[in-house]
């Protein structure tokens, strides 16, 4: 009886000890996973435009009386130059070129792009491959949609007086591309369609934030419907923010 009663101590401290060392080891093992992810960083900066800005010129909206009775009281100026306090500069659109790669799935909410006022808004904007873009028509007059993509296929829709609301998906990542109206030929606006999300419009103020960026190298590029491209690298390290500036200006003659 007192054999078997130290045969069966014995067992229980062998198991203890066993299990002792399974969770030293699970835990050390945790341990080093969790130190082994490295946490995102975000890129940050601001865009600023260097020297005399061009003046910007009303736009020909009296050639559609419908236009032109939305800004009787204030004319609409031409859009591609968007300047801030300290002469920021907006409407510039901020991408990393060679993302981290990932499966990003797509957002289930949709971009919108309003024609308000006989403009398109946004005016420089981007989407992901598969998102749904809402093209809104609050004006009620007759408007016209056609995008120019050239991977994608184009679409060239009209949208009559009681035509509220047309969509558009799509399917492939691609540069940089026109939107225009067939019926007022001021109205334009860009978009660039994404496999990532790491990109950002600059507001008025110039400033950008990428966020959920891994450590490493990375390009980025700046730009501009009119003032073209800059690029520049930055190196994200683990956890911190890293700082990015552009100057753009007008081209020497």
């Amino acid at each position: 009886m007192q054999l078997s009663f130290s045969k069966g101590i014995s067992s229980l401290f062998l198991v203890a000890v066993g299990l002792s060392w399974v969770l030293v080891g699970c835990s050390g093992d945790a341990e080093s996973d969790a130190q082994s992810v490295d946490a995102a960083g975000v890129i940050t900066g601001k865009v600023v435009f260097e020297g005399k800005a061009p003046k910007m010129r009303p736009l020909p909206v009296d050639a559609d009386p419908a236009c032109a009775a939305l800004h009787k009281t204030e004319p609409l100026l031409t859009d591609f130059l968007i300047l801030g306090e300290g002469q920021t500069m907006g409407n510039v659109f901020i991408q990393v070129k060679n993302p981290p790669k990932g499966d990003y799935p797509v957002p289930a909410e949709s971009v919108e792009i309003t024609q308000e006022g006989c403009q398109y808004n946004p005016h420089v904007f981007a989407v992901r491959a598969g998102q749904t873009m809402r093209i809104l028509n609050p004006d009620g007059i007759r408007h016209n949609v056609h995008f120019m993509p050239k991977v994608n296929k184009e679409f060239n829709r009209a949208m009559a007086q009681n035509k509220m609301e047309i969509t558009y998906v799509p399917k492939e990542a691609e540069a940089m591309f026109e939107i225009k109206c067939d019926v007022h030929s001021w109205m334009k606006a860009y978009c660039s369609i994404m496999d990532h999300p790491f990109y950002q419009v600059t507001g008025s103020d110039g400033t950008f934030s990428i966020p959920d960026l891994p450590p490493g190298e990375y390009e980025i590029e700046a730009w501009h419907e009119v003032l073209g491209t800059k690029t520049g690298k930055v190196t994200v390290k683990s956890g911190e923010d890293v700082t990015i500036d552009f100057t753009f200006a007008r081209p020497k003659r």
